[in-house]
Order: C-alpha cells, then sequence, then structure tokens
C-alpha cells in the first residue's frame, strides 16, 4: 500500500485521522489507493468517507466536485489568495467541535499538527500563550482560565487544535468545545 502524498499544511493526516487505511474506492478517481480521507467535505456531493487523498493533493476533487476541506475561517495574519484556496481545496482538513479554523502565520499557512490535550501544549508555551489570548476575551479569572488549560484532553471536551508556523516554527493553538 502507498503511503499518502506529502501535504506541507497537514503533514500527517494518517496520525491526526484525517486520512485512513481503506480498501474503499474513490469518488473521484474511481481507484482503490489503500487511503480514504474521513475529514470534513464542503461540497454538494455527499463525499465524506470517499475520496482519496490523492484527488485530494492534485486538486481533483475540488475541481471535480466543487469541494472545500476548511469552513473558510482564518486565524492570523492575511495571506495570499494562492496560499489560502491550497489549504481550502488541496489539504485534508480536519474534525472539530465546531467548525475547523486554519492559523496563518509569516505570511503563509501554518501545519496542522493535530488535536492536543494540556499534556502535549505543555512544551510549547508559544501555543498556550496564543489559547490564554483566547481565554482572556472570554472574561474569566486567571485561575479558571489555567483551570481550563489544564482540562484541555486531545481526544475530549474541551480539545485544543495544535499547529506550526513552517517558517519561523511558532507554535498556534486554538481551543474548542461542544
Amino acid at each position: 500500500m502507498p503511503e499518502p502524498p506529502v501535504f506541507p499544511y497537514h503533514p500527517d493526516p494518517v496520525a491526526t485521522g484525517a486520512v485512513v487505511p481503506s480498501d474503499g474506492v474513490c469518488a473521484c478517481c474511481g481507484q482503490a489507493r489503500g487511503h480514504l480521507y474521513r475529514g470534513p467535505v464542503y461540497a454538494e456531493a455527499d463525499l465524506g468517507g470517499r475520496v482519496c487523498p490523492w484527488c485530494i493533493a492534485d486538486g481533483g476533487v475540488a475541481d471535480r466536485f466543487d469541494a472545500h476541506f476548511t469552513a473558510g475561517e482564518c486565524l492570523g495574519e492575511d495571506v495570499p489568495q494562492a496560499v489560502f484556496e491550497r489549504v481550502d481545496r488541496r489539504t485534508p482538513g480536519f474534525t472539530g467541535w465546531q467548525e475547523p479554523r486554519w492559523f496563518f502565520h509569516c505570511g503563509d499557512a501554518a501545519a496542522y499538527l493535530g488535536p492536543a490535550g494540556s499534556a502535549e501544549l505543555a512544551g510549547h508555551p508559544d501555543a498556550l500563550q496564543v489559547l490564554r489570548t483566547e481565554i482572556g476575551t472570554w472574561g474569566w479569572p486567571d485561575h479558571q482560565a489555567e483551570e481550563y488549560l489544564r482540562s484541555l484532553d486531545p481526544s475530549g471536551e474541551p480539545t485544543a487544535h495544535l499547529f506550526r508556523c513552517l517558517h519561523c516554527r511558532t507554535h498556534l493553538a486554538y481551543s474548542d468545545t461542544p
């Protein structure tokens, strides 16, 4: 079984669960390539779990079905339209409790590293600071915010989604709850 294509903005979609091993046939290319994408697909056709990562990478799914893989919400800097389109139409998305959002930093999209809890975030004080800034807008006292950060769980609720800038290597995160 061949390895899925490389996605600069989602470097390990198998580890994040966005791409899974499957004997299923891709609705775009008609081939069974050993993996299918199981993340969100925004298209008129019901494509959930029915397209392969190769057809995402080459733009086939986006072109054939006018499909998008993000909800279109960006966090951070403005980026060239071509960068946004590469994330939105040629990069596997990810599922969250709410509509997923994508970070942009240093004039480019950041790489999605996956869901994260307090343990995964412990080594990334830069991501924790981004989360503290986000939580600060909620009007919570510091002790409640810190308790919330300690409660983050990569497979539960609440969770965080961790990104890394491809240029300066800064880690970024936002929290996600049902």
